[in-house]
């Protein structure tokens, strides 16, 4: 039989007592904080000891063996902040994995003497199994919190295969469609059923204005926009970002606004290039505001994209006297900002997340802001890869 994989906690507070690894340290006498380092894997005064820690947990959870086993610093770091996360009895403190010259994060425990009993720890680590240190202790097991999942549930509710956009769609200001779809594979908004299936975006058809609109003549403009759609205008998701592009002649702005109604009060963000790629929204940003917004920031992070087509953007005249307007919101996004209203600043508070096909995920405030600063540092490690 192979020696069983320690748990986490145990393993973590036994390191920090020893304090044999590069900045890991107990930050109290108490022993409720402690500091882990964390830096960028690419910065350029990257040196192996600084991640120590992430390979020392990696040999002794059985992930990697040295010398049979390729070095992977950054998901020896993922699973390593993975397996943090899933504990209830651990919050992130403070993050200073920005600082330019001590690039660290400061944990704690949040029940009074946690430390002294993290041999209770069941919640699973990586593999999905919990284990006892003392088999005589497991009637007390009731008064400690249900494990939190164990891969970072935010990843499953962002993913392409995932994605749904609820469009809406107004002639003159007057409301004439709306409809939620799944469409992983992107989505484009055309004026006719007649429609090129070759191409493989999910068409969107926007009605004919005849029984929506009463003057003849703005019923004439808005099909003629309608015809100019052409092939479609396009939206879809690569990577992080959201991407527009236009097939036909209906030239489109776009800008990032407010659900309720368009930022009329300013120009567009930009227009919707013809056959080539533009990008229209950046996944990093929108989830870095989220946790700055559940910090007591105050400014709501922006996911509603907003579609003039035909006409230029309605900076000097109310959005309601253009012709064409279609609304796009990504329901994930959406649902992302109404957990961090629930959440707020609290830690103790609870939010629910509601992914298709799966049962409701219960997290803590913590959780939800340490998954998000999570999927920011794959972002981030991901854009400097890519450089």
């Amino acid at each position: 039989m192979g020696t069983p994989k320690p748990r986490i906690l145990p393993w973590l507070v036994s390191q920090l007592d020893l304090g044999q690894l590069k900045g890991v340290a107990w930050l109290d006498e108490s022993r409720t904080k402690f500091r882990i380092p964390w830096k960028h894997g690419l910065r350029q005064d990257a040196q192996m000891d600084d991640f120590g820690i992430f390979q020392a947990w990696a040999e002794a959870s059985g992930a990697y063996t040295p010398g049979k086993d390729k070095p992977d610093l950054s998901t020896w770091k993922r699973n390593f902040r993975s397996a943090l996360n899933r504990k209830e009895v651990l919050r992130l403190a403070d993050d200073r994995s920005k600082d330019p010259f001590d690039p660290h994060k400061v944990y704690e425990f949040v029940t009074p003497g946690a430390k002294d009993f993290v041999h209770l720890d069941t919640s699973p680590d990586t593999n999905g199994k919990s284990s006892l240190s003392d088999p005589q202790l497991s009637p007390n097991m009731n008064n400690f919190p249900n494990p939190a999942p164990q891969e970072n549930p935010l990843r499953q509710l962002l993913a392409e295969e995932q994605w749904e956009f609820e469009v809406t769609a107004f002639y003159r200001g007057r409301q004439v469609f709306q409809q939620t779809l799944f469409c992983p594979g992107g989505l484009r908004l055309v004026g006719s059923t007649a429609d090129n299936p070759t191409l493989p975006w999910q068409p969107v058809t926007l009605p004919d204005p005849e029984r929506f609109l009463t003057d003849k003549l703005v019923r004439e403009y808005v099909r003629q926009v309608l015809k100019g759609l052409g092939k479609g205008l396009v939206l879809w998701r690569a990577g992080q970002c959201l991407w527009a592009q236009r097939l036909g002649h209906s030239h489109s702005f776009w800008a990032l606004g407010e659900e309720l109604l368009p930022d009329s009060g300013r120009g567009p963000d930009g227009e919707v290039p013809k056959d080539t790629d533009g990008g229209v929204f950046d996944l990093r940003p929108f989830v870095a505001d989220l946790i700055a917004f559940m910090e007591g920031s105050g400014h709501s992070p922006r996911y509603t994209l907003w579609f003039c087509v035909g006409e230029s953007w309605p900076q000097d005249q109310p959005w309601v006297k253009r012709l064409v307007m279609v609304k796009v919101v990504p329901t994930c996004l959406k649902e992302l900002l109404e957990m961090a209203r629930e959440g707020g600043a609290s830690s103790l508070k609870t939010v629910d997340l509601h992914i298709s096909n799966s049962q409701p995920i219960s997290l803590t405030s913590d959780q939800y802001k340490a998954y998000l600063q999570e999927l920011v540092e794959d972002m981030d490690f991901q854009a400097a890869g890519d450089t």
